[in-house]
């Protein structure tokens, strides 16, 4: 009766970890020979693990990456201009401490929002809250805050996300509104928070589409200058097949 009430108590105090390792302790007697300090501990650490596999999953959820991408499933073997090194370095995350931001160029079907995602992917299992959008939704909802008076609100929503990914920048050449948007999101996370960039056209290119001088001058200048760039290439082949299954 009183472990029965113990579980009731800790499940409403939403300690649902430590409920279940208590619920585990009473079902195995051999863990008598444990000292209370042991077995409290024992308690604590699967209500500690619950709460970050709880917070993990999450942050990937409120993510909304298009492919469920992960750095292990990365392709080192097929010939795309991929350095090993330099993601490998990624992978740490170190860069979202730095709050660096990652530029992903080349061709489509080289792989780039999978490589934007399975980065983002490990961000989020590393405690760092993310976001995906591709460039031309990310213009639409940023017309329709401006819309319904959520401007200010949608921007702070940006500013505060860890890692944001603007996927399939530079489609088509930005309107005056299109470019003051993306500008108004880059410099409130400028210093502040990271951000990953894909595009099928090379870092080169971006000024012209971009349009006006101006603004792409102040977009680039946060983008690029602590930027760790990526350029892929298709002589392997597209990896929209391979990666299809994962979307």
């Amino acid at each position: 009766m009183l472990n029965r009430q113990t579980l009731d108590k800790l499940s409403a105090m939403k300690l649902i970890g430590m409920a279940q390792a208590f619920a585990d302790q009473i079902n195995q007697p051999d863990l008598d020979r444990l000292s209370f300090e042991e077995r409290f501990g024992l308690l604590v650490d699967r209500q500690w693990t619950w709460k970050e596999n709880n917070r993990m999953e999450r942050y990937l959820k409120n993510a909304r990456m298009k492919l469920n991408a992960c750095v292990e499933d990365l392709d080192y073997k097929t010939p795309r201009g991929i350095d090993q090194s330099v993601v490998m370095s990624l992978i740490s995350c170190d860069w979202v401490k730095r709050r660096h931001n990652v530029i992903i160029t080349g061709p489509t079907g080289a792989g780039k929002t999978f490589l934007a995602c399975a980065l983002t992917n490990k961000a989020c299992r590393e405690g760092y809250r993310s976001f995906y959008i591709r460039a031309p939704k990310f213009s639409y909802q940023m017309t329709m805050a401006r819309g319904d008076g959520s401007y200010g609100k949608t921007i702070n929503k940006l500013a505060k996300t860890h890692v944001l990914v603007i996927d399939d920048l530079g489609l088509a050449p930005m309107t005056d509104a299109e470019r003051r948007d993306l500008l108004e999101v880059i410099e409130e996370r400028h210093g502040h928070a990271s951000t990953i960039v894909t595009s099928q056209l090379p870092v080169d290119h971006w000024h012209q589409q971009i349009g006006d001088p101006t603004i792409a001058d102040a977009i680039l200048d946060r983008l690029i200058h602590n930027a760790h760039k990526i350029n892929l290439s298709m002589k392997g082949g597209s990896l929209r097949k391979k990666y299809a299954g994962l979307t």
